[in-house]
């Protein structure tokens, strides 16, 4: 199946000439898990993005697929158990971008401390209970010091007791969107990005009609009629809920910014990733993760009220992490010129909703007699001296403000809502529940074609519903990319191409395979094959979305974007037809994206 530039007019045309059952605004994670399920249901679907699929919040998240073990801090267990059956689900419908990455969390003997020892253990041994690895290769361990030490060579060990080790998954975030995207197009859903919406149309009894949108490529404005519209544009759900609006409406969303920057492992060198407490008494926390040969840390936690579209690095970030980064590792001496590459992001918190990000921000504070409390009784529950009512009704007397609120029956800290015009708005939530955050939303909008359009539709069962790339067997997913491996090597590639060919596109690898034959000066053939695959199947329209989105040259492999980038803008611009003025602009915007997330600019301040 095509997904490319030629596809694009055709779904401008559809759109413009039928009226869609259900128009989504917002092309990151949860839109394009709406758009999964309603196409996949039989619903005519629109899905419009403003900018490129995933390029706000939904490609600079940390890259990870939580568990949410920093929930047990306060025992909230109904988040967690919630979170890592999602996470499973997540990663059956899509095996070949979650993978398991086991997180080591040492201890150390300081006031403020998230865990102690006993509690790390405890939580640990609860955390693998509900997500269905106690007894298998992934459940935890307890680490002495002397074992801390030996897996984080460099870490401080100024009183360090020991630590934990437990499953987690890394991500490839804006993989995961496009790869969402891809299915809902295959599906026949109209996915639409670099189109902006710029109002709303109205039937005459005043209810919600369509959008009128402007294509950012060709400036041209457009009408889009839907029964249904949904907002899930994340940071940016009050500037669509404003529109048309002629009195302000209160604000729902408190956007934080999130912060993460890149080394090579060289210089900071962690053997899996780590997760710790800043040593600030802040209540967050710091990952520290090895990616390709790089190392990259974070995040901040900060409100944030500036440009949604463009959020940036300050050197108060940098000064932030650097701090936190040199006394964690006291001989990294990490410095702003050893950053290589870095992201900003906004997480799309919901204003009434206490909750942080996983950096571990507190929701409140518990006393100690009650966490001391929770404690023993979970203790005796995991050691079979006490009942899950034991459990419960401790936890009941604890103070209900620690848990994240919102609407539970679509994801913690998430909110489901209609307008008196008719707007659907679904905001909130994180990347790991954005699957059950679109079941929730879908269930809304199939009612409401019913009753109001006698429209039915069977909806699928999104939890066993592959999105594009992941269709091969979940539990069988190191045997898959070794075959896809083997597949390349016997086309001419070397093991290392074929399998990063594999790991990114899963059971699309072979699709792929077939652009080996492509010959592009300056580029491999596997990286050839690479970017014609993305040009004619990921709607990639221009070289940094396919340099930051579509892979990860641009943050992980920025030592190769020397050689690679003006062979791929030359093929860029001769596959659209750009002339000598629009290569130009493509070729500057690479450029400032390249600078900016080396932090050129702050390090000519330095």
């Amino acid at each position: 199946m095509s997904f490319s530039i030629k596809d694009r007019q055709k779904s401008i045309e559809e759109v413009k000439n039928q009226e869609m059952d259900v128009l989504i605004i917002g092309g990151g994670i949860t839109g394009a898990g709406v758009a999964v399920q309603t196409a996949a249901s039989g619903m005519t679907t629109a899905l419009i993005e403003m900018q490129d699929f995933s390029e706000g919040t939904s490609s600079r998240s940390t890259k990870l697929v939580h568990g949410g073990i920093r929930y047990l801090k306060n025992f909230d267990v109904e988040v967690v158990s919630d979170t890592v059956k999602e996470r499973a689900t997540v990663q059956k419908i899509a095996p070949h971008i979650p993978k398991p990455d086991p997180m080591l969390l040492p201890i150390y003997d300081e006031p403020g401390s998230t865990f102690s020892m006993f509690s790390v253990k405890v939580a640990m041994d609860l955390y693998d209970q509900l997500a269905g690895v106690t007894n298998t290769s992934f459940a935890n361990k307890v680490l002495s010091k002397e074992e801390v030490i030996e897996r984080v060579p460099k870490i401080n060990t100024d009183k360090l007791l020991g630590g934990g080790l437990y499953l987690d998954f890394r991500n490839n975030d804006a993989r995961l969107v496009i790869e969402n995207v891809k299915q809902a197009a295959a599906d026949g859903a109209n996915a639409l990005s670099k189109t902006k919406v710029i109002g709303f149309t109205y039937h005459d009894n005043g209810q919600l009609s369509g959008v009128k949108v402007e294509d950012q490529l060709t400036k041209e404005i457009y009408d889009i009629h839907a029964k249904v519209v949904i907002n899930t544009t994340g940071p940016w759900v009050d500037t669509i809920r404003e529109l048309g609006k002629e009195e302000g409406i209160k604000p729902m969303m408190r956007p934080t910014k999130g912060v993460h920057l890149i080394v090579d492992q060289s210089v900071l060198s962690v053997s899996q990733p780590t997760y710790f407490d800043t040593g600030r008494h802040d209540g967050r926390m710091v990952f520290v993760i090895p990616r390709e040969n790089k190392t990259y840390f974070g995040t901040t936690d900060t409100d944030y009220t500036g440009d949604l579209t463009h959020p940036r690095v300050t050197n108060e970030d940098v000064d932030y992490l650097l701090e936190i980064i040199n006394h964690q590792f006291p001989n990294a001496n990490v410095s702003i010129d050893d950053i290589e590459g870095s992201w900003a992001g906004l997480r799309p918190l919901i204003s009434e909703n206490g909750g942080s990000d996983y950096n571990g921000g507190n929701n409140g504070v518990m006393s100690e007699a009650s966490f001391n409390q929770i404690i023993d009784t979970v203790s005796g529950y995991l050691n079979q001296e006490k009942t899950k009512e034991d459990v419960e009704k401790s936890l009941k007397l604890a103070e209900s403000s620690l848990s994240e609120k919102g609407n539970s029956a679509i994801s913690r800290g998430s909110s489901l809502d209609v307008d008196n015009k008719g707007l659907v708005t679904l905001a909130g939530g994180k990347i790991t529940d954005y699957r059950l955050m679109a079941e929730g939303a879908v269930a809304l909008i199939s009612k409401i074609l019913k009753e109001k359009y006698d429209k039915h539709f069977d909806l699928v069962d999104s939890s066993n519903y592959p999105v594009s790339g992941g269709h091969f067997d979940h539990t069988k997913v190191d045997e898959k990319i070794s075959e896809l491996t083997k597949l390349g090597q016997e086309k001419g590639l070397s093991k290392e191409e074929a399998e990063f060919l594999a790991n990114l596109y899963g059971s699309n690898t072979e699709s792929v395979l077939t652009y080996l034959n492509e010959d592009i000066p300056g580029l491999s053939q596997s990286e050839a094959a690479s970017l014609m695959y993305a040009l004619n199947n990921e709607m990639t329209l221009t070289p940094v979305d396919y340099l930051l989105r579509r892979t990860n040259y641009l943050l992980f492999i920025s030592d190769q974007l020397n050689r690679i980038k003006e062979p791929i803008i030359k093929k860029m611009a001769e596959y659209y037809g750009w002339n000598n003025e629009q290569t130009t602009s493509y070729r500057l915007e690479l450029e400032n994206s390249i600078n900016e997330s080396q932090l050129m600019n702050l390090k000519k301040e330095n």
